[in-house]
């Protein structure tokens, strides 16, 4: 089965239309239907369907995508393994991450690993968590960082930390920089929050609420962080937000925060790669580097963090 025709084949997969996938392969439409139906011909059976409104995959391809995923992340194996006997320690390493992730630990631990490894060329790209899996297993990405651990048997997770999640406001809160003990107090406030299915979103909120015993909460649903952020220093409510996010805001006061003695929220980051894929020493090292060192910011934070705390009692 020619890799080409399955490359077109996940093409169509991804974008749901035979134009669209062939302005992505940059190969005219006609080019792309003949690929299909010699991939078709060749299995015997009809890969897609026409519904009312969109292209889609029929039974047979739906059992074909994830061998076709598996069959190309393979490929790229190889010739990873083959282009590192060539060049030690070189060549190109690709990241997904979760944006909200992409903070000053994550610039400051590739900047290190740059200087240590000046031959290998990094590239990034962000995405939802579930994406960020999806990006790794299709071998798209080498190594992502995401929230919480993925569960799938075709996927490594390990825990790198926990990134603190902490109540924000607009400076001029009538709360800002206080302290209140419990978060059901805060339940009457306006909360600014990600829609579902975002990684921190609206029910993460919730789901925190319903903890402390307390059912819904009114909030306006924002899909952009640096959006969310303008929303709370222009005081349109409060949000709950990751603590690496709001360094800049912190340090130039635009926003406070309020701590609540009964509440310790916080998001697990996993770092994922494919069970059983090839990684160099490249990728190897960056996923050390990831488990010592990007872990261990989330710890020296929160205990940086609790000994201003103490300072202040």
């Amino acid at each position: 089965m020619d890799t080409e025709l399955l490359k077109t084949f996940l093409a169509i997969c991804r974008q749901r239309s035979f134009s669209k996938a062939a302005e992505q392969l940059h190969r005219t439409q006609p080019a792309i239907s003949r690929r299909i139906g010699l991939l078709e011909r060749e299995l015997g059976v009809p890969l897609f369907e026409r519904g009312a409104s969109e292209l889609m995959l029929s039974q047979a391809g739906r059992v074909l995508e994830p061998f076709a995923e598996r069959a190309l992340a393979a490929l790229r194996d190889a010739e990873d393994a083959v282009r590192e006997l060539r060049q030690t320690n070189a060549g190109p390493l690709s990241l997904a991450i979760v944006g909200t992730l992409a903070g000053r630990e994550l610039s400051a631990l590739l900047k290190r690993f740059a200087a240590a490894h000046p031959k290998v060329e990094i590239s990034l790209r962000t995405a939802r968590s579930a994406e960020v899996s999806d990006l790794v297993r299709r071998g798209e990405a080498t190594i992502g960082i995401r929230y919480d651990r993925d569960r799938s048997p075709d996927l490594e997770s390990s825990l790198l930390g926990t990134e603190r999640l902490l109540v924000v406001c607009a400076a001029d809160h009538a709360l800002a920089g206080h302290r209140v003990r419990s978060f059901a107090s805060l339940k009457d406030q306006h909360w600014i929050a990600f829609p579902a299915p975002r990684d921190i979103a609206a029910e993460h909120v919730f789901g925190l609420f319903n903890a402390h015993g307390f059912g819904e909460v009114t909030f306006t649903p924002v899909d952009s962080l640096t959006a969310q952020k303008r929303l709370v220093e222009a005081g349109f409510g409060l949000a709950l937000m990751p603590e690496n996010n709001i360094a800049e805001e912190l340090g130039t006061g635009t926003v406070r925060t309020i701590r609540v003695d009964d509440l310790s929220a916080g998001a697990p980051v996993y770092a994922v790669t494919r069970k059983g894929g090839y990684l160099s020493a490249a990728a190897q090292a960056m996923c050390e580097l990831l488990v010592r060192d990007y872990g261990a910011a989330f710890a020296g934070r929160s205990k940086a963090k609790w000994r201003a705390a103490r300072r202040r009692r």
